[in-house]
């Protein structure tokens, strides 16, 4: 029998989750909720009720939390209460304290809690994690991140390091499979909102892999890509086309005495994978479904999640004493 599934939320990442939900195999998208109704025509007929209390009391297994971070805590709180499965757009909550109390929540009911960091189901960083497991690239240095671009008026309630930052910080981190040690950061506020919306931001994790991190919402260029470099050479994961590019380091020898006394690297050769791509957002549903039946695990875990907004909110701690911060 088919889970039964609903949504709160019909803003535009809503109404994405509303798209899958209604096509993915095993679920049954019973209804939404949201007070202002479905002004796009996304729930496909479903029934649209006012608030997560009417939506439990249609009778659901599984949820999707859509609604501003503000409200992250509160309606997944009364989910958790219910006994629903729930899915969290991320971050997982607007402070740490209110994560903490969700994965209490969910933990104390034996419920399965994700949170929606959906880089990781992208094609080009899944199989970059699958290689650098591999050993493709030896020992892996440095992971470097840039994610910039106009500013997306939807977001009202946080910071770029928050909202986007959050993306870089979890995908370094199970890129890395290993969580941060320290973080230092910069911010600028350019654009009149009572939030910052720049950072660039450097740390290191516990392996001793140096990041760095560079996110706006100021560029008219959109850039969403991971630089993962290691002793055999560097990996490129474009996340918009979902491509993976691997520059190899070269092995050619020299003759040039004063070339070869130096010990770096040299150009090799460059090999764009062939990728099977499927949507991530699909592919994060499907995890999601998955963890529930109890098939497979392989969702962003609530403590996961918690770990990441921890993350990001010693970066936001870094940019206002100036100092690092050790997690």
């Amino acid at each position: 029998m088919d889970l039964r599934a609903g949504l709160i939320g019909l803003g535009m990442m809503g109404r994405h989750h509303a798209r899958v939900l209604r096509e993915i195999p095993g679920v049954t998208f019973v209804a939404a909720a949201d007070e202002a109704g479905d002004l796009h025509g996304v729930t496909g007929g479903a029934p649209v009720v006012r608030n997560v209390e009417e939506l439990i009391d249609l009778g659901i297994d599984m949820a999707v939390v859509a609604v501003p971070t503000a409200f992250h805590e509160e309606v997944g709180l009364r989910l958790a209460e219910a006994g629903v499965h729930t899915l969290i757009e991320k971050p997982i909550a607007a402070d740490s304290a209110g994560g903490n109390r969700l994965v209490d929540a969910f933990e104390a009911k034996g419920l399965v809690g994700a949170v929606g960091h959906i880089e990781r189901y992208n094609p080009a960083l899944q199989s970059l994690r699958s290689r650098i497991e591999n050993g493709d690239l030896g020992e892996v240095h440095q992971i470097a991140t840039r994610r910039q671009g106009p500013f997306p008026a939807r977001i009202a309630d946080v910071g770029v390091i928050k909202d986007l930052g959050t993306h870089d910080f979890d995908a370094t981190a199970w890129l890395a499979q290993s969580h941060y040690a320290t973080i230092y950061a910069q911010t600028a506020l350019k654009s009149g909102r009572p939030h910052e919306d720049l950072v660039v931001a450097t740390g290191r994790l516990h392996n001793q892999i140096i990041t760095s991190h560079l996110v706006n919402w100021l560029s008219p260029l959109k850039e969403r890509l991971t630089i993962v470099t290691g002793e055999n050479g560097s990996f490129v994961a474009d996340t918009i086309s979902a491509d993976l590019t691997y520059f190899e380091n070269g092995t050619t020898a020299t003759d040039w005495e004063s070339v070869a006394a130096f010990r770096g690297v040299s150009e090799g050769s460059m090999t764009r994978f062939a990728l099977t791509k499927r949507e991530p957002l699909r592919v994060e549903h499907e995890a999601f479904r998955d963890a529930i039946l109890g098939t497979r695990s392989e969702i962003v875990t609530l403590r996961e999640g918690l770990a990441t907004l921890r993350v990001a909110e010693s970066a936001i701690e870094s940019s206002r004493t100036g100092s690092a911060i050790t997690l």
